[in-house]
């Protein structure tokens, strides 16, 4: 379905909250955090040591030309197909800023900050809503063919479904920039279905983020990957030295061989540990899992989902309310995959609040 939006409020759209997100949900709060898909116990030692000496450079500007060139390696790309960003955030504001669209489109439910970012620019703002019943997997031809610009996660954020490559290389086509947000991406296990290296899809523009496996949600940093005249066009964008040097020290680090496989190994296990919840959560009746789950969350549906969410606080455990994502509402909840003791616990806590909500 592809439904225009026309409200003037940025920051909300058919009563969905654009720019709520899960970390509002544990602000303040001693809870065991299930809203927020930052990987526990992150960043590692090594890493942190490697941000620590960052620190001796910070009277001089930042110079992102090593980092650069290491993402540009990872990804086997020329550093002009590189933008690095104080975080993905900061890569849809400057998509909506800096590139032309007259008739942008959202493929929805997924992460809500490229919609409000559009919507800030003063775009009107269409979307396509996958739907529940069809397992939220996308049909290309349901986008509109009048788009110019098309904005999709995968794995995508908070569905958890990864779509086929193949299936959005169908979206390309000249005149098309076809933003696809791959912040959870080496959350897969051999980052399958990914498009990063890609540079044969016409307008093709992928978003990396560094927060999630590393931890680094208070640093910003991630990156941008696409032709060299749209990297140009969005760095035209940018204020000078976007990214400070702990983070670009960050992002040099994550770069490296040991980092990497050390990034895989935690996808391996982010995948034996969603299983353990899936496996859980599918015990109850009253519970319908989003599957197949690819990446390290699940999207729940119980009837009571509002409830349910409340009475998880007040035993201890935040969950992320789905109502804030276009085509879900409040019977919807996240769930961020965690260690099996975590899980466990959690287990038992959502079998104590759908009795204290009448099941």
């Amino acid at each position: 379905m592809h439904t225009p939006t026309e409200s003037p409020d940025v920051n909300s759209a058919g009563g969905h909250d654009l720019r709520h997100h899960g970390d509002a949900e544990v602000r303040g709060r001693d809870l065991t955090d299930l809203a927020v898909n930052v990987r526990t116990d992150t960043p590692p030692a090594w890493l942190r040591e490697r941000i620590s000496a960052s620190l001796a450079t910070l009277a001089a500007y930042p110079d992102g030309g090593p980092a650069r060139a290491a993402v540009a390696r990872r990804h086997g790309l020329p550093v002009e197909r590189v933008l690095l960003t104080a975080g993905a955030a900061e890569a849809f504001v400057l998509i909506a800023r800096a590139l032309p669209a007259r008739r942008p489109v959202v493929v929805h439910p997924q992460f809500t900050e490229p919609e409000a970012a559009l919507r800030a620019a003063g775009h009107e703002v269409g979307r396509v809503l996958l739907r529940a019943e069809d397992g939220f997997r996308l049909d290309p031809a349901a986008v509109p063919d009048e788009a110019d610009l098309v904005v999709v996660g995968n794995p995508t954020n908070p569905t958890s479904v990864l779509h086929p490559a193949a299936a959005l290389e169908k979206l390309a086509r000249p005149g098309r920039t076809l933003v696809v947000d791959e912040a959870f991406m080496d959350a897969v296990p051999g980052e399958r279905e990914a498009l990063c290296g890609r540079t044969d899809v016409p307008g093709l523009v992928v978003l990396r983020s560094l927060t999630k496996t590393w931890g680094l949600a208070g640093l910003r940093i991630g990156y941008v990957l696409a032709a060299p005249e749209t990297i140009g066009a969005l760095q035209e964008a940018q204020p000078l030295w976007p990214v400070s040097s702990p983070a670009l020290a960050a992002a040099e680090a994550c770069m490296e061989p040991r980092a990497l496989a050390e990034a895989a190994a935690a996808a391996d296990r982010v995948a034996v540990d969603r299983a353990h919840l899936v496996a859980g959560l599918t015990e109850f009746a009253e519970v319908r899992v989003a599957e197949p789950a690819d990446g390290p969350f699940v999207l729940v549906r119980l009837e009571r989902g509002a409830q349910v969410r409340e009475r998880l606080r007040t035993l201890g455990f935040a969950a992320r309310r789905g109502d804030t994502f276009p085509g879900l509402g409040p019977e919807w909840l996240r769930l961020a995959v965690r260690d099996r003791v975590t899980t466990n616990r959690f287990l038992q806590a959502l079998d104590q609040a759908l009795v204290l909500v009448g099941r």
